[in-house]
């Protein structure tokens, strides 16, 4: 009885100390894809991805109901980085639902106008002057904005209630957003002030020892959940304690409850419905994580890092250099990475896999309507026949302008050509070793597309190539030859094929390089790199992340610039977060299901191509 009037008293405090409203609430993954325009329509950085922030304690005052409740301490605090613009993930604070559309939309547009702001401004002339801006080249958002302040201003507390400190600063908060840029210091007070909604505010230092999590390290592949958690979190890493036994403490035990360390336990199961992992790391406000290397049977440590060269694949000359960009100096730095061709050293040529047989003769049909074949050539200087139409025009013009000369008058009968070239580039790195489903892996799946794409290709003439890209930092970009544009498609190549395999990381940016010097070097009026892969850009080394997007951008450029194509298949479900800023919204397309990819790329070919 006690525990249920214990809940119900909880239950009721709580609601009574929330000052949010649920019905009105605006979800960031309902406006995700506006937001991102919105951002670069205001002139935002256009590197920059909308993420979702994570709640941080505050320290400001609260109220009674909400000391009581013991809620009300966390906020979520708006702010911008080199990589992401972070907002909360739902706005609930208005109890109108436009207000907090209209929330979001502001917190962009103050986002938009980082780059003009003093950076040596504390954070809130910045958000002052960011403000100015915003209203000045945007008139039309100032209803908008004074609607936002005097709902804003409502939900706080009244100076009057204040200390006189608090409330001194709390009367310059309410003056700076009444009239943006009068207030030029800030006292400061016992207590930091109650959040202000309509601010940015700076995105928290990492502590001396702290090292951000690594999107290399993190990057998952496609046998990944659908629904992930795209929260931006605090989190230092730590040093695992050399005690083997960590509740041997030197001290007292009386001290065991105002000391923590780390200890080893076995984690919960999955069926312990105590294990809800994400609300812990929800309510905590710096995720520790430490790496404990130490196994039952680790007494001897090998180097897993590369094969060694007789079991490895075969290297194809020393290796070209080629640079990268470096989008924080805004330099290309010279003969910076190192891509090395390689050949599959045990590659027993082999014949189509039995399951591929019935899709590749349907693909072989519908493709066969695209094969060369011989057409009339018409307006010829010479030719088996007579032009019909080019006599009538060259008599036409003889009568009309006294025109003697005369034009081609022929036709002829010769083979018509496609007059066009593709390179595909997949991507083959440790990432494609997750499972797509119960049946599958991502390279397996890989794997059938090339065939399906070399079988299809094979029928129409088309000049094409397959190369397979993986790394190892910057001096070790392997590229697997597959396919060169000179090869003709046999066994062998099939071969190659079967004999792909994952590992390593994904430097994209020199194995574009690379592959649009080779594409480059074909001669036709449509040249094709189709680039398939299931991630982001990313290696051991400094290469993740905004680095890795913005070299393989400027990769692309580079390709763009001469004359080729770039177009990107992926299975990332994450891939509308930055593909659009790579290809643009028209160069690349997402396959949902993974499975379906071999049939997708032929048909994403032909439609690419005809």
């Amino acid at each position: 009885m006690e525990e249920h009037v214990g809940a119900l008293w909880h239950r009721f405090i709580t609601r009574a100390a929330q000052q949010q409203y649920a019905d009105a609430a605006v979800a960031l993954a309902d406006i995700e894809k506006t937001a991102g325009l919105l951002f670069r329509a205001f002139g935002g950085d256009p590197g920059l991805r909308v993420a979702a922030t994570t709640a941080r304690r505050h320290g400001a005052r609260r109220g009674w109901l909400a000391r009581i409740a013991g809620s009300g301490e966390k906020a979520d605090f708006a702010s911008r980085d080199a990589e992401t613009l972070q907002l909360p993930a739902r706005i609930a604070l208005f109890p109108s639902r436009e207000l907090n559309r209209d929330l979001y939309f502001w917190l962009i547009a103050l986002a938009a106008t980082h780059d003009e702001l003093d950076p040596d401004a504390p954070w809130w002339q910045q958000n002052q002057q960011g403000t100015l801006i915003v209203l000045a080249d945007y008139p039309g958002l100032q209803v908008r904005y004074r609607r936002l302040v005097a709902a804003a201003l409502a939900l706080r507390m009244v100076p009057e209630r204040l200390p006189a400190d608090e409330a001194a600063q709390e009367n310059l908060l309410r003056q700076a957003l009444h009239k943006p840029g009068s207030v030029l210091e800030m006292p400061t007070a016992r207590r930091p002030p109650p959040p202000v909604p309509l601010w940015l505010y700076p995105v928290p230092t990492v502590a001396p020892g702290q090292t951000p999590r690594r999107d290399s390290e993190a990057h998952a592949g496609a046998g990944a959940p659908a629904e992930r958690d795209r929260q931006r979190r605090r989190a230092e890493r730590s040093t695992l304690p050399e005690r083997q036994n960590s509740f041997l403490s030197p001290f007292r035990s009386e001290s065991l409850l105002s000391w923590a360390e780390y200890v080893r336990v076995n984690r919960p199961t999955d069926d312990d419905p105590a294990a809800d992992a994400a609300r812990t790391a929800d309510e905590m406000d710096v995720l520790s994580i430490t790496q404990d290397s130490s196994t039952t049977a680790s007494r001897v440590r090998f180097d897993l890092d590369l094969p060694s060269a007789s079991h490895d694949d075969l290297p194809l000359g020393p290796g070209i250099q080629w640079p990268e960009w470096d989008y924080r100096k805004q330099t290309l730095l010279a003969d910076y990475c190192c891509v090395q061709e390689m050949l599959a050293r045990h590659a027993a040529p082999c014949e189509l896999p039995l399951s591929l047989h019935r899709d590749a003769r349907r693909l072989r049909r519908q493709f066969e309507i695209l094969r060369p074949s011989r057409g009339w050539r018409r307006a010829q200087p010479d030719g088996e026949e007579l032009d019909l139409d080019a006599c009538v025009r060259h008599a036409a013009d003889c009568a009309g302008h006294g025109q003697q000369h005369e034009q081609g008058c022929y036709r002829q009968l010769a083979r018509q050509e496609r007059d066009l070239a593709c390179l595909l580039l997949a991507d083959l790195s440790m990432s494609t070793d997750a499972w797509v489903n119960n049946k599958g892996r991502v390279i397996e799946v890989i794997r059938d597309s090339l065939f399906l794409f070399a079988e299809a290709l094979a029928v129409t003439g088309d000049r094409f190539a397959l190369y397979g890209f993986s790394s190892r930092k910057r001096q070790h970009v392997r590229l697997h030859r597959i396919k060169t544009f000179g090869e003709r498609y046999t066994s062998s190549i099939r071969g190659r094929i079967n004999a792909i395999k994952p590992g390593y990381y994904t430097r994209m940016g020199a194995a574009v390089r690379h592959a649009t010097a080779l594409l480059g070097q074909q001669i036709a009026s449509r040249r094709l790199l189709l680039l398939l892969t299931d991630g982001k850009p990313n290696d051991l080394d400094h290469y993740e992340g905004r680095y890795g997007i913005e070299d393989t951008r400027m990769a692309l450029l580079e390709a763009r610039r001469k004359g080729l194509h770039p177009f990107c298949v992926t299975i990332d479900q994450e891939a509308d977060d930055y593909l659009p800023y790579l290809f643009g919204k028209d160069g690349f397309v997402l396959i949902r299901h993974p499975e379906d990819l071999p049939r997708q790329l032929v048909r994403l070919y032909n439609r690419l191509t005809v």
